[in-house]
């Protein structure tokens, strides 16, 4: 407890040292103020303005010019206005049976099964992981793989797709009370599922976009495109000024499902649910006022230079023809090394100075004593950020972050009760994990909320945010009518689930 004081004590001092010193300076130079006459004023004036005022006036032109030239530039804050999370209707609720039963049938229908699905060591195998994963019982499914027999078809997936992006967006717009032709800038990511006429083309029919809009579709980027689209959108916002745009982030699981036998695709089958989620950004003034988060960082960190960290997640056809996507046994050191990488440079532009003083000074000693100092200082991101959305990517991905960042469970909360909720979302889990932190009334103005993402390539991808006012959850929250029921109690071991009751409720 001595510790954390003394830290903390550190912390304000260096965080506040230019106050602590400049407030004395100030109280000195306003005394003497106080007491100079008029006498006094002459005095100065003559003896010292005077005779320098070819070079004062230089130097005075030089700051105004300066100053006009920054403000000039700069680029424009860009807002967060108001996004929207699809909530699935509840006749696609999954429990971890029904989804077992959904993998049984797929398989079943298989026509090089002749109808039979005799071999029940893979059911086991899923039914391990299912338990494990971190989910539970309310996720929800497509709806062609709920039908019997399923739908593993293109219209089906079509289907899929079209209800997630148009239910978002519906709510968006009902929101916001902005008219979809005033969007110039339109962002959509979907890495699985990319048909002709593109996800952004649909977008624009169905919400009979104006023409001359700016339309982007990104293609195969995986879980953490979401922050990529938002990066884009950013770069956008910067050159073409004064207009709204929007980003859509999906993943599309009916065309995706694997009925083989490798057991290394059968993985993603396991943790990937129905979601998604519309965004509005704006560059305008006024919409400041009425929006919920300013964009402070966009990192982007992409390691795929590297065969190992190319091949980790991989799309292909397994030895019987049968697409899926494999996960190597290189994937915890990959994603590891990545996240280090895209944190060193996220962390000196975020971090207080307090924090980059401790790092620099073990990093020296490292280099000047290697056998005496055997680790670099961890910084303590909580004195920079004061919520973490940590993609739901699964449970081991959060555990990971978790320690090698020194959290605590409240701040890796909204990541479990949106895996536990709504499972891997992939691109879209984010922007659920914020609606939770909404949704408990957490988010007060000034609060920064970081999220972070990791997705094929291998990617990693940080967003900062700062919050304009105390937000208030989004009419329509997906959290709306379970929030109470969170969060729930995790068994370690098993990944076997238990409702907390809070507030009278279960």
């Amino acid at each position: 407890m001595t510790s954390v004081n003394v830290k903390l004590l550190y912390h304000y001092v260096i965080t506040n040292l230019f106050n602590l010193c400049f407030f004395p300076l100030t109280a000195i130079v306003a005394g003497k103020a106080y007491r100079l006459t008029i006498d006094g004023l002459h005095h100065l004036y003559y003896s010292y303005l005077q005779h320098n005022l070819i070079t004062i006036a230089p130097l005075f032109a030089f700051t105004v010019f300066g100053s006009v030239l920054y403000i000039a530039t700069r680029p424009k804050p860009v807002y967060l206005v108001e996004y929207s999370c699809y909530l699935p209707p509840t006749h696609c609720r999954s429990s971890i049976s029904k989804v077992m039963d959904i993998f049984y049938q797929v398989r079943k229908a298989d026509p090089s099964r002749n109808g039979t699905c005799d071999d029940s060591s893979w059911l086991d195998f899923l039914r391990k992981i299912q338990e494990r994963s971190g989910l539970g019982d309310e996720t929800h499914g497509p709806e062609g793989l709920l039908q019997v027999p399923p739908r593993k078809t293109f219209a089906a997936a079509r289907e899929e797709t079209e209800q997630v992006i148009i239910g978002a967006l519906e709510n968006l717009f009902k929101n916001t009370n902005v008219n979809p032709t005033d969007i110039g800038i339109l962002v959509v990511n979907s890495s699985m599922f990319n048909p002709t006429p593109s996800l952004s083309a649909m977008v624009v029919n169905t919400f009979k976009l104006r023409s001359n809009v700016r339309s982007f579709n990104l293609g195969g980027m995986g879980c953490s495109a979401g922050v990529i689209a938002i990066d884009l959108a950013k770069d956008l916002l910067h050159v073409h000024k004064n207009t709204y745009a929007l980003v859509v982030s999906t993943e599309n699981i009916t065309y995706n499902i694997y009925a083989g036998d490798n057991r290394s695709m059968m993985v993603s089958n396991c943790l990937f649910r129905v979601g998604g989620a519309a965004i509005l950004l704006s560059d305008k003034p006024r919409d400041r006022r009425r929006s919920k988060y300013e964009l402070v960082h966009t990192v982007r960190t992409h390691t795929g230079a590297d065969d190992k960290s190319f091949r980790c997640v991989q799309q292909g056809d397994d030895e019987n023809g049968k697409t899926g996507v494999s996960l190597s046994k290189d994937i915890t050191d990959v994603a590891g090394r990545t996240v280090k990488k895209n944190i060193a440079t996220l962390g000196p532009l975020i971090l207080p100075l307090s924090e980059k003083l401790l790092f620099s000074v073990t990093f020296m000693g490292k280099k000047l004593f290697k056998d005496k100092i055997k680790h670099y200082y961890v910084p303590d991101f909580k004195l920079a950020i004061d919520h973490f959305c940590i993609h739901a990517g699964g449970k081991a991905v959060i555990d990971v972050l978790e320690k090698n960042l020194g959290l605590a469970p409240i701040d890796v909360e909204a990541s479990r009760s949106t895996l536990h909720r709504f499972g891997n979302t992939s691109s879209s889990s984010i922007w659920y994990e914020l609606a939770y932190i909404e949704a408990k009334g957490r988010m007060k103005k000034g609060n920064k909320v970081w999220q972070i993402a990791l997705g094929s390539g291998f990617k990693c991808n940080s967003a900062v945010w700062v919050a304009l006012n105390n937000v208030k959850a989004s009419t329509n929250s997906p959290w709306e009518h379970c929030i109470d029921r969170y969060p729930v109690k995790i068994d370690s071991d098993s990944g076997k689930s238990e409702t907390r009751v809070q507030n009278g409720r279960s």
